[in-house]
């Protein structure tokens, strides 16, 4: 059993010890509680010069969450060109990219990299040429909530959706994501209900964690830092609807 094995197996025993602590002071002829059904569907967006810790670690963080909740989770990564391999920034190949379908989404995470690279793959060049933009815009609908990271938010800024909103970013970005209506929050978290956005690179992780509190449940989240032995850092400003 490897070290990460140990760490789920330890976590997991855990929970299933003060889980069974409960039950044991319960009535015998207590129905069980629900399960739910229907899987948590997490679909992480990919494209050429995309940050390597931008989609790796909320990947991570969505993957594990399934050892802490009776509640299935599925992520996949994403393309809004199709079924292929990316390159990430640092020249990562991620194959086994699945073709575009945010009606199949509960969550659509979108990483950064690239903003600053005029003449390279990465979210300059995916505003450029307009397709992701364009297939943001058109995946909102009820039930969806669409998330990003770092200067990943830039490209939900060129879908239009950060206007008029609650939203944050790399702070290196922050003034052009104000410059285009963006109402920029001093938090590493902003939750305005179906839009949440996160600060810089190494926020993807506090992004991930909250939306699994979010969704998951508070004790799915502690658990899994205990795994990950990471705390989520920094302030989460939520709006009234979130």
């Amino acid at each position: 059993m490897n070290r990460r094995q140990l760490l789920r197996a330890s976590t997991a025993l855990g929970t299933t010890g003060a889980l069974a602590g409960a039950a044991s002071a319960a009535r015998a002829d207590a129905p069980p509680p629900a399960r739910p059904t229907r899987p948590l569907r997490v679909h992480i967006v990919l494209f050429d010069g995309v940050e390597e810790l931008d989609f790796a670690a909320p990947y991570e963080v969505f993957s594990a969450a399934g050892f802490f909740t009776p509640r299935p989770v599925e992520v996949r990564y994403v393309s809004a060109t199709g079924a292929r391999t990316v390159t990430g920034a640092y020249g990562t190949g991620v194959r086994g990219v699945r073709p575009w379908a945010p009606e199949e989404a509960d969550l659509l995470v979108v990483p950064g990299g690239g903003y600053a690279r005029r003449d390279s793959p990465g979210v300059r060049a995916e505003i450029d040429r307009g397709t992701l933009p364009r297939a943001l815009a058109a995946a909102t609908r009820p039930g969806l909530t669409v998330a990003a990271l770092c200067t990943g938010v830039m490209l939900l800024s060129a879908a239009g959706l950060t206007r008029g909103r609650p939203c944050t970013t790399h702070h290196k970005a922050k003034p052009d994501l104000e410059g285009q209506g963006g109402l920029v929050q001093g938090a590493r978290v902003v939750d305005d209900g179906d839009l949440v956005t996160a600060a810089g690179v190494t926020s993807g992780l506090e992004l991930a964690l909250w939306l699994v509190r979010r969704e998951l449940g508070s004790r799915a989240a502690t658990d899994l830092e205990a795994m990950l032995e990471y705390e989520a850092r920094g302030t989460v400003w939520a709006s009234a609807s979130a």
